[in-house]
């Protein structure tokens, strides 16, 4: 359990990362918010990568690693958003 707990939080941090990296602009989020965003992108695009059958291939999957990376930033990009529509 703690092991993939620890696997969570460091794919959820690099997976959040990359999503800020791709977007725009600064987003005003902190590394916790990053790091949860990019665990739920993680998990949610594993599921769409299984139900389209593209999870387990050769190699890197880089199908599931896109779709991934595209959750977390619609999930940073929303979250940022939310943030800065609060503080106006």
């Amino acid at each position: 359990m703690g092991i993939s707990l620890l696997t969570a939080v460091i794919v959820g941090l690099i997976i959040g990362a990359l999503a800020r990296l791709v977007l725009p602009g600064r987003q005003n989020i902190g590394v916790i918010w990053t790091i949860v965003i990019g665990i739920v992108a993680a998990i949610i695009g594993t599921f769409i990568a299984r139900f389209l059958g593209v999870a387990d291939t050769r190699g890197i999957d880089w199908i599931e690693l896109i779709l991934q990376v595209a959750l977390a930033a619609v999930g940073v990009s929303a979250v940022a958003g939310s943030r800065r529509s609060v503080r106006r």
